[in-house]
């Protein structure tokens, strides 16, 4: 008999020594994903003739020789980026105005017509170089809306973009990326056509080919589109997932019987993604470090402050997505310097945060092991650092316990966890108890985990153990990463606001020891005016405010004001519901979307006496801000009049992607203009059949 129990006792012992691992769970990554998930954070950098014409998106009738960069540094620019913690760049190659910003044999409109270098530059080059010398991953865009092309719309132009693919392809080393996005047709320059041309961006690109040379090109490259193949936009410019983020996705149609295409990215799939997918296909969050994505002077000292990067940081990488913050170099061609600081602060606030993980001085046990084998698919695993090795549970252990006990209380305020992804995006619901009193507390609950989850709490937690419940999962545990960490102390900075009469107000979401602001755009300091109440801001300008709490001092609010609204009245009284758009108040709305869907849009006007003549540099329009795209004005005309009845054209032109990006536009007019009556007509709205105006206002400056 004791044989008999010693050779079940050792067969025993045998089967949980070989206890096969979990079998992924859904689809998987591919080894490109994979090392695009190791990066978590890139910048895009955007440069070309817009950063000289002062717009978002070029004509494409715009002259080469606007590119001569007294200081162009790639170098610069990558450094820049690096000190920020990111690990790649996307250098976009070419953008919708169509100039290549490399020597290209498939057109004439590229970099050797510049001015820089007597046109014997190559910029895709420098960029590779620099990668290459600082340690970066490179990726490129190469638009496939060109709206310079006479050929475009025809089918001779899909083969000279493919033909642009294989250039940057082969001669600049190898990609992480390669990036693609869905502005494809409308108006443009064509060859000196000036006409609208329109494609149908399912099939026009036929992007089955068109990606099969990459594959065969760029292997190790992700493909990264509205709908993939590999990479997701995740449906907006802000840089942000959803609170749940499923990296698996089932791309559909915006129309019936149409195949997914590029433009036409559903946003609620996007920014949270399809559980058990069809496709491994993980979301990017893209947004500008500035407003805008290309370079405007008007935007210094705009650029997202380290705490807001932060912020981006948890809810972008922080929810199993990448973030990819785009970089604007100036008409010297470098990063400027407040952008450069800014980026470096971000850098070393992450480097702070993260680095020590807390939990790796506990004691983790588990309530399960898969078949108890320790050695395998222990608890040591999750604070390794290899995002593939991990504690595991048996097939049947949905819902298990990990319970961490330190020898001392500890202290923290941000949670981590991962799975190992090369099993599938697993878990569906946790939650996070502190022992606090001498019971359990719940502190945090999250959704989907899959690459990283990081959870920030509103409070600091001090424990002696923490425990992770799995409440949710159809399938065994995989989780690779179970870290504890405490981000630093800081003042969150001031919120400046304006009424229409033209009282600022500064606050704070706590209170605090001191506010100090500055009206002449310097950075305040404490030797700055102290905020005691509200002031009045006649002739606008740029308020600055910093907050002070125990020695702690915020970064500095920063906030620019178009002139005083209070004497000002609409021509058209009898629409009431027009005052909406100077009440300065953005979340208020004139809106003039007709019920009657077959009711087709037409030009709108909203005319303003300002009771006394100004002076006039530039005009801001703020489109709605909750997300919806009906009645977003993207062409307008704007008008100046001393008399209320006689109008002059003072500019006109296109909000180049306010779709995706709906900031506030602000346009310089050619020259600065006196006039006491202004008139804003939207020519043409991205959808609907009215329009929808949060806010339109105009500046001396």
């Amino acid at each position: 008999m004791k044989k008999i129990a010693l050779a079940s006792l050792l067969l025993q012992s045998a089967l949980a020594f070989g206890q096969p691992a979990p079998k992924p769970y859904g689809v998987t990554p591919s080894a490109a994903q994979l090392t695009w998930h190791k990066l978590e954070m890139y910048c895009i950098v955007h440069y070309g003739v817009d950063t000289y014409t002062d717009k978002e998106w070029g004509f494409g009738n715009e002259d080469p020789k606007l590119i001569n960069p007294a200081k162009f540094d790639a170098v610069q620019i990558v450094q820049a980026a690096k000190d920020g913690g990111f690990k790649g760049i996307v250098m976009v190659a070419k953008h919708h105005d169509g100039l290549c910003l490399w020597p290209t044999k498939t057109t004439e409109h590229n970099i050797s017509k510049a001015a820089w270098k007597n046109g014997k530059g190559d910029m895709v080059k420098e960029y590779q170089l620099a990668c290459e010398k600082l340690g970066m991953q490179l990726g490129l865009y190469c638009s496939p809306w060109d709206r310079n092309n006479a050929f475009y719309g025809k089918p001779e132009y899909l083969k000279i973009y493919q033909q642009q693919l294989r250039e940057l392809y082969s001669n600049y080393g190898k990609l992480f990326i390669s990036w693609h996005d869905g502005a494809n047709g409308g108006d443009g320059y064509y060859g000196g056509a000036n006409e609208t041309r329109k494609i149908d961006r399912t099939t026009y690109y036929d992007w089955p080919n068109t990606w099969a040379i990459t594959r065969k090109m760029q292997p190790g490259a992700t493909l990264f589109g509205d709908v993939g193949p590999d990479v997701r936009w995740v449906g907006n410019e802000e840089g942000h997932a959803g609170e749940t983020s499923w990296a698996t996705y089932t791309p559909k149609p915006s129309q019936p019987g149409k195949e997914p295409a590029n433009g036409e990215v559903l946003y609620e799939l996007g920014i949270e993604g399809t559980r058990n997918g069809r496709y491994w296909m993980p979301a990017e969050c893209d947004v500008p470090l500035r407003p805008g994505w290309f370079y405007h002077a008007s935007q210094d000292g705009m650029a997202k402050s380290p705490y807001t990067l932060l912020d981006l940081y948890y809810k972008s990488v922080g929810r199993g997505a990448a973030l990819d913050l785009g970089l604007s170099p100036n008409r010297d061609g470098v990063i400027d310097a407040d952008d450069v600081a800014k980026l470096k602060a971000f850098g070393e606030l992450l480097k702070q945060t993260f680095a020590v993980n807390l939990a790796k001085d506990a004691i983790i046990t588990a309530s399960n092991i898969r078949g108890k084998n320790s050695k395998l698919y222990g608890t040591q695993f999750l604070t390794d650092t290899n995002p593939f090795s991990y504690w595991a549970t048996d097939d049947k252990v949905n819902t298990p316990m990990l319970t961490l006990s330190f020898k001392k209380l500890v202290s923290f305020n941000v949670i981590q966890l991962r799975e190992n992804i090369k099993l599938g995006q697993r878990i569906e619901e946790v939650a996070v108890d502190a022992y606090q009193n001498s019971e359990w507390k719940q502190v945090a609950t999250a959704t989907s985990i899959g690459s990283k989850r990081l959870i920030r709490l509103p409070q600091n937690i001090t424990a002696s153990k923490v425990r992770l419940r799995i409440v949710k999962s159809p399938v065994s545990i995989a989780l690779s990463d179970f870290g504890l960490y405490k981000e630093p102390v800081h003042v969150t900075a001031p919120i400046i606001s304006k009424t229409s009469s033209g009282e600022v107000t500064i606050s704070t979401d706590a209170p605090v020891s001191n506010i100090y602001y500055t009206l002449d755009g310097s950075t305040p300091t404490k030797s700055s005016t102290p905020y005691n109440k509200t002031f009045v801001l006649t002739k606008g300008g740029v308020v600055k405010a910093i907050a002070v709490d125990g020695g702690v001092t915020s970064e500095a609010a920063n906030v620019k004001f178009g002139l005083n609204k209070k004497e000002w009245k609409l021509l058209n009284a009898a629409n009431n519901d027009a005052a909406q758009a100077i009440d300065e108040n953005y979340r208020s709305i004139w809106n003039t979307l007709q019920k009657d869907t077959s009711a087709s849009f037409k030009p709108t006007e909203l005319a303003v006496d300002m009771g006394t003549a100004q002076t006039i540099s530039i005009f801001t329009y703020l489109t709605r801000q909750d997300k919806k795209t009906e009645g977003i004005v993207d062409r307008y005309t704007f008008y100046v009049s001393d008399n209320g009845t006689d109008w002059k054209e003072a500019a006109k032109g296109e909000f180049s992607n306010i779709k995706a990006n709906p900031v506030e536009q602000e346009v310089k007019l050619s020259a600065p203009i006196k006039a006491r009556y202004f008139k804003f007509q939207a020519d043409h709205v991205v959808s609907g059949n009215g329009v929808a105006i949060a806010e339109v206002g105009v500046s001396s400056k």
